[in-house]
Formats: structure tokens, C-alpha cells, sequence
């Protein structure tokens, strides 16, 4: 593989670490050359790292049609563009090669230009233009990649890398006295030096750290401050530590091109800027085990987690920052804590080794999806019940997108949502309006399979227009070419005796494969008089989405007032309305009442559709009379759900999904039957601690809930039944995977 990367050849800090240590890493495993537009010690030092470096300058027509000369000899496979100049020309160059183009995004190119009004009309409106017209984009963090997505860019055509490091044993050139004797200082044996390397620019917003230092440094006289980097606001930042009474205490070092001393030297490395996309400061102090306070922006959090491997703090706030700076002063144990963990974090996840494998990677898929291009049909369209704040609904959703792009990972997916902005940034997929009948017709002339995913859609209980709403997509689909699928789904009840012959008929004529989550859902398709389909019992996918880690769910509990104690068990309770509830509520509330007196299970109520949910739940706790509950705010995500969930002793529970995140985490079940979906779930996993909803009394509720807590975590039962369910869910994907190879597509 050989691979062209434009650059203007005056770039300094973050992006120039980036683009050499990735080059020279990249020319291990493959050709990477480099060609800038201005000469200078950016070449130069790319020269002297082996870089292959050629400087065009001159007109824009001239240099264009060099570069052209030079691709086509060259015989290149990709065009890597960073920076405006880049992009520019990566964007003139897109239709005159015929090559894949991309471009790596540094930071916001909206504020990239701030203060400087003049080059933002200017390079930064061309800037804009050639990354609209560039078909892949690299973020440099995940909220960069998340930028990107917000302002229309193709999430599917959107990539995340992370600046990498060399972290093998770094070593420094000067001591820490020689280095703080070469910038004129002549300061105690035992002063705490905080630092910084980053340009003088408003975006870095030096002047909070000046402010939060002197408040640091009147608590603490031994702390120091250094400054290392040049820019526009230097006189301003002078004058600033002036008027604050530290500039005996502060070193503005000017440019440092030693950094390996500069981190050598200091104690404390700091982050103050408004805007970040990663920053390189942070792994290069990370080397050198520093504890690092910074501002919560761009990816900063993925590397500094607060009180872990540093402290973070909101832009502008001074006095946070102080604060930190002065606990730090103080507590020469808790600066090794921090800084051992983020050397060690660093290590694991930022190294160069890491990145240059990841870039390579995204070559590899950007071909891929370079030579697909000419495929008459490609791709995926999804339907189900998505955004609508339901966790169940979209555990379903990741758990499908997880397993269609096992099967191909560069294979396109769209879904149909009522959150077309929210899908798109959470699942990296193209998204369309549910209802937009226009978007959704046309996506399907070009896809593959349509996949009619997850949950009880065929059923007329909560609503007639629903089910002739997605018989017709069914339709719709299988009349527009694609293969149709139902994926994993639950069917019924279906009661009005039309919506029942209607069924049957479209799924027949319109559905290729079916798969269902339970053995009731197979007989009602039997009464139906559905016989065409091949019909498969699967599993509900959401069974194979992993949990979010355990630190989160400890802390929205504590966020909660949940703080855990030793011994501590918990009763986790989902309730939705429903007809009838209300008049239940008094038993729901004596049988929590009960579980916690007898069992010690206090209660925590886990809403899996946000709104609905968390108002049934506070109707319930408000009605407790000896437990104190705690009602959870709506999830994060399906991930978190499911780490929620599995954190419980005992899961009782009438939304399916809630039961089914507890079942798959080894957590006793009570069910409380509103659907027939419920008990039939309970059912194929051999769980039979459940009542139906207008059977439920205290008494039987109290029963149900001492079985459950008399077998605990029955691990090898209950681990097993989950095998199983996990096992049997695979089905779902063997199949989608087929109607794919069947369709032409590469499995």
C-alpha cells in the first residue's frame, strides 16, 4: 500500500507530533510519503526521521499539476489530507485521480481561526468547503468524531484514531536542575512545578491558568509555573501574571523544542483550553508519569478521568483549577498515585504501535469501501421501535448493528427512527425520520436486506395503525427488491380478525426469513396461517449486548444517594403504565415494603422507557411506607441499563427488556405479566416466578419475591440458561448472513 499525505508544511505543536511520529511509524508497514506546501523546520525535521518529503510551491495551478504528475507516477492508493492547505488540495484532487480521499481533523475548524477574523473568512471558509467535498474524515477523539457527525458528515464514513506516543523508557537530555538553569531560574530544591506546552493563543485560554495558579500560590508559596510555547498573547499573559503578583513565580520559556526535558522537569502538567480535539500534552506528560489537571473538552476525558489518572475541570473555572494545583502541592502521594495510573493508562492506549495498526486499518476499510462503490445494491435498511427513549428497544438495535457488522464490517446500515440526529450519533449509522415515506422508499431500492428488527411490532394491542405500519414497510420492501427479514421479533397478540388475515397475507407474500424469540410467537404465526417464511426460533438480540463497566453503574447509584455498604443488597423494580396498574400499586409497594424488611433488598427503580417509566416509578415510591427507594434518572444508554441491571440481588420487573438484562447477568427473576410477551420469555429461559398483572395481590407478590431471594445467584443455572439464550440468539445473524451472500453481497 502506498499513501500521500498533503500538508501545508508549517505546522506546529499537537499536529506536527501527530503527522511525524504517525509517518514514521507507517513507513514500517507500508509507503507513506509526505508533501508540503512551504519549506522549514517541519520538513526538515521530517527528513531527519526518515520521512520521505517533497515541498511544491508556487501557484495553486502550478502545484496542482504536480501533485497530479507525481500521484499518477507514484502509483498511490490513498490521498491523506490534514490541515487546510491539505484539504484544499485533497479536494481539487478528488475528481482528476480517481483515488480515495481523507483527511484527518486536528481540531474544530470553526474556532480553528479564532482572533484572527481575516484568516477565517478566508482559509477558513476553504477549509470548509474542501471537507465537505473530502468522502472520509479521521477524528482525532471521540467527541471529534462526534463533532464531525453533528455537522452532517457520513457517520459511516467517519473514523476515530488516537494520538500515539513511543512510551518505551523516555529519556531526557538535561536534568531538571540543567534544564531549569538553562531558562534562568534559580528556584528551591523543593518547589512543585506546574506546567504547560501549548501555543499563546485565545483557544488555550492561558489567562485561567494564570488566575487559578496565583490562587494556588497564596495557599501554596512553594508552587512554580512554567509556560512553554509563543504566540499572540504572550504580552497580554505578562502583563497578566504581572497584575495577579506571580511573576516571580512564573517562567514564560518561550518555544520549547525539547519537551522530553521540559516534562522532565515539572511536577504538575495542566490543560486549560476551551476547545481540544486530543491534545498531544497529555501523553507526552503521561510518558513521564505527571498528574495532570485540564479542562473537560474534546477527548481530554478519555485520558484524564477525574481523580484517577488526574483532575478535570470546566473551561474558565479558575478556582477549580486552583484548587486542584493546591491539593496537588500539598500531597507528594497523591500526585504519584495519579501519575503512575496515567502512565500506565497511556501505555495501554495511547501508543504509537496502536495507532499506526488503527491507521493502517482505516486504509484498509476506505478501499474496501472505495471498490464497493459500483455494487448496484449494498447495505442494510433497519425498522423497529427506535428513538423513542426506550433502553429495551435500542439494546435490540446495537445488538443487531453489532451483529450485521460482524458479518461486514464496511457494509452500509441505516435504520428508521424518530431520533434520526440521535441514532446517527449513537450508533455511527445514516438515519432517517420513521415516517418519511420518501427517504425510506428510496434507501430501499438500494439495499440489500431489510430487516424488520426486535420487539412485538406485528400485534394490534397498543395500536392498529402501528402493525398496518410496518406490514406496509414489509411490503413495501420485498416490492422494491430487497431481501426481507424479521429479525428476533416477538409476534402478537394480534385480536381484531381482519388485522389477522391482513397479516398473514402480507408476511407471506413479503417476508423471506423469520426469527422469533420465543415458542409462543411460532404457534401464533401456526394459527395465523403463516407457512411461506422459512421460520427460525432465535433469541431477543438485546441478549448479546455487553454491559457498560461496573465503575459506571456504582456511580449513577451513588449519584442516587445509593452509596454501597457491605452487605448491601438490592431489589431492582421496573413498572410501566398500563391499564390497571394503578389499582396494583398499593400491592406492588407492601410486596417492596416486605422484601426489604425481611430480605434487606432495598429498592431501585430502573426506567427502561425514560418518561413513561420514572412517572410509574415515582407513583410506587411514593407509596412505600418502611423502604427508602431510589428512582434512577433515565440511562445513559442500553449498556448502562444492563450494567444497572446487573448489579441488582433481585430483578422484578413487567418491561420484557428489564428482564431479559437481568436474565443475561445471572439475576433472579419476578415477572409481573401485562403482555403475553413477558411470561413467554420467562418461559424459554425456565423461569416461573411470575404473576399476571390482574392476578397480582400483595400475597403472591411476597411469595414470588421470597423464591427469588431464596435461590440468589444460582450461577450455574442461571449462567447456563443465558449460554444458551446467547447460543440460540446466533441464529438471527447465520441467517441475516445468508440472505446477504444470497443477494450477491461478500460474506
Amino acid at each position: 500500500m502506498k499513501v500521500i499525505h498533503l500538508i501545508s508544511g508549517g505546522d506546529t505543536g499537537g499536529a506536527k507530533t501527530h503527522v511525524h511520529t504517525l509517518l514514521q511509524g507507517l513507513n514500517r508497514h507500508i509507503q507513506a510519503d509526505m508533501v508540503c506546501f512551504t519549506d522549514g523546520p517541519f520538513t526538515q525535521e521530517a527528513r531527519e526521521l526518515g520521512i520521505r518529503t517533497d515541498v511544491l510551491s508556487g501557484s495553486l495551478p502550478a502545484v496542482l499539476k504536480a501533485l497530479q504528475d507525481k500521484i499518477r507516477q507514484g502509483g498511490y492508493d490513498v490521498i491523506h489530507c490534514h490541515g487546510a492547505r491539505g484539504n484544499l488540495m485533497g479536494a481539487l484532487l478528488k475528481r482528476s485521480t480517481g483515488l480515495p480521499i481523507v483527511t484527518t481533523v486536528h481540531s474544530d475548524p470553526k474556532i480553528d481561526y479564532m482572533g484572527r477574523p481575516l484568516s477565517a473568512l478566508t482559509f477558513g471558509k476553504l477549509n470548509n468547503w474542501a471537507l465537505k467535498r473530502i468522502p472520509y474524515h479521521i477524528g482525532v477523539s471521540q467527541p471529534m468524531v462526534e463533532l464531525l457527525m453533528e455537522r452532517g458528515y457520513n457517520p459511516q464514513d467517519v473514523y476515530e484514531i488516537r494520538n500515539g506516543l513511543d512510551f518505551s523508557n523516555p529519556t531526557s537530555k538535561l536534568s531538571r536542575g540543567e534544564y531549569l538553569a538553562s531558562l534562568g531560574l534559580d528556584w528551591p530544591d523543593d518547589a512543585v512545578i506546574v506546567g504547560i506546552a501549548a501555543r499563546l493563543n485565545p483557544v488555550k485560554d492561558m489567562g485561567t491558568l494564570l488566575r487559578g495558579f496565583a490562587l494556588a500560590y497564596v495557599e501554596q508559596p512553594k508552587l512554580r509555573l512554567i509556560i512553554a510555547g509563543d504566540g499572540e498573547e504572550g504580552p497580554m499573559l505578562r502583563q497578566l501574571a504581572q497584575e495577579l503578583g506571580v511573576s516571580d513565580a512564573v517562567c514564560f520559556a518561550g518555544w520549547v523544542s525539547d519537551t522530553d526535558s521540559f516534562y522532565h522537569a515539572i511536577d504538575v502538567n495542566t490543560l486549560t483550553s476551551l476547545s481540544e480535539g486530543f491534545p498531544y500534552s497529555l501523553p507526552e506528560g503521561a510518558r513521564f508519569a505527571l498528574p495532570t489537571v485540564a479542562t473537560k473538552v474534546g477527548g481530554v476525558p478519555s485520558l484524564i478521568r477525574h481523580n484517577v489518572t488526574g483532575f478535570l475541570f470546566q473551561p474558565k473555572d479558575h478556582k477549580a483549577l486552583g484548587g486542584y494545583l493546591a491539593q496537588l502541592a500539598t500531597d507528594p502521594a497523591l500526585r504519584r498515585r495519579l501519575g503512575d495510573k496515567l502512565l500506565e493508562t497511556g501505555r495501554a492506549e495511547y501508543s504509537i504501535e496502536n495507532t499506526v495498526r488503527h491507521q493502517i486499518e482505516i486504509y484498509e476499510s476506505i478501499l474496501r469501501r472505495q471498490a464497493r462503490a459500483s455494487r448496484k445494491r449494498d447495505g442494510v435498511i433497519l425498522c423497529g421501535a427506535y428513538g423513542q427513549n426506550n433502553a429495551g428497544d435500542e439494546a435490540v438495535l446495537k445488538a443487531m448493528l453489532a451483529e450485521l457488522r460482524s458479518i461486514d464490517p464496511d457494509m452500509p446500515l441505516w435504520v428508521m427512527t424518530r431520533k434520526p440526529k440521535e441514532t446517527r450519533k449513537s450508533c455511527r449509522v445514516g438515519a432517517m425520520f420513521t415516517f418519511n415515506f420518501p427517504a425510506f422508499c428510496h434507501r430501499m431500492r438500494k439495499c440489500q436486506l431489510y430487516a424488520n428488527g426486535g420487539g412485538s411490532l406485528i400485534q394490534d394491542v397498543t395500536s392498529h395503525r402501528s402493525l398496518w405500519f410496518y406490514l406496509f414497510t414489509l411490503s413495501a420492501a420485498k416490492r422494491r427488491g430487497c431481501k426481507v427479514m424479521m429479525y428476533g421479533c416477538g409476534i402478537g397478540p394480534i385480536q381484531a380478525p381482519r388485522n389477522r388475515k391482513r397479516t398473514a397475507k402480507t408476511i407471506n407474500k413479503s417476508v423471506d426469513v423469520i426469527t422469533l424469540r420465543d415458542q409462543a410467537s411460532q404457534k401464533e404465526l401456526e394459527r395465523l396461517g403463516v407457512t411461506r417464511p422459512r421460520i427460525e426460533l432465535a433469541a431477543d438480540p438485546a441478549v448479546t449486548l455487553p454491559p457498560a463497566p461496573p465503575e459506571e453503574a456504582e456511580a449513577v447509584l451513588e449519584q442516587a444517594g445509593l452509596r454501597p455498604r457491605e452487605g448491601q443488597r438490592y431489589l431492582g423494580v421496573t413498572v410501566r403504565p398500563w391499564p390497571g396498574l394503578e389499582d396494583k400499586l398499593p400491592a406492588f409497594a407492601q410486596a417492596i415494603d416486605y422484601a426489604y424488611e425481611k430480605h434487606g433488598l432495598l429498592p431501585v427503580f430502573i426506567p427502561i422507557e425514560s418518561q413513561l417509566d420514572a412517572a410509574a416509578a415515582r407513583q410506587a415510591a411514593a407509596l412505600l411506607k418502611k423502604a427508602p427507594a431510589a428512582v434512577l434518572p433515565a440511562c445513559a444508554s442500553s449498556e448502562l441499563a444492563i450494567a444497572l441491571s446487573a448489579r441488582m440481588d433481585v430483578a422484578l420487573s413487567m418491561r420484557l427488556h428489564a428482564l431479559i438484562f437481568a436474565a443475561a447477568r445471572g439475576v433472579p427473576l419476578v415477572g409481573v405479566v401485562y403482555d403475553p410477551k413477558v411470561s413467554a420469555f420467562l418461559d424459554s429461559v425456565d423461569q416461573d416466578l411470575y404473576v399476571q398483572l390482574d392476578q397480582l395481590t400483595a400475597g403472591s407478590l411476597c411469595a414470588l419475591l421470597d423464591a427469588a431471594a431464596a435461590r440468589g445467584r444460582d450461577r450455574a443455572i442461571l449462567e447456563a440458561k443465558t449460554v444458551r439464550l446467547v447460543e440460540l440468539e446466533q441464529v438471527n445473524r447465520s441467517l441475516a448472513a445468508q440472505l446477504l451472500k444470497d443477494e450477491g453481497g461478500a460474506v
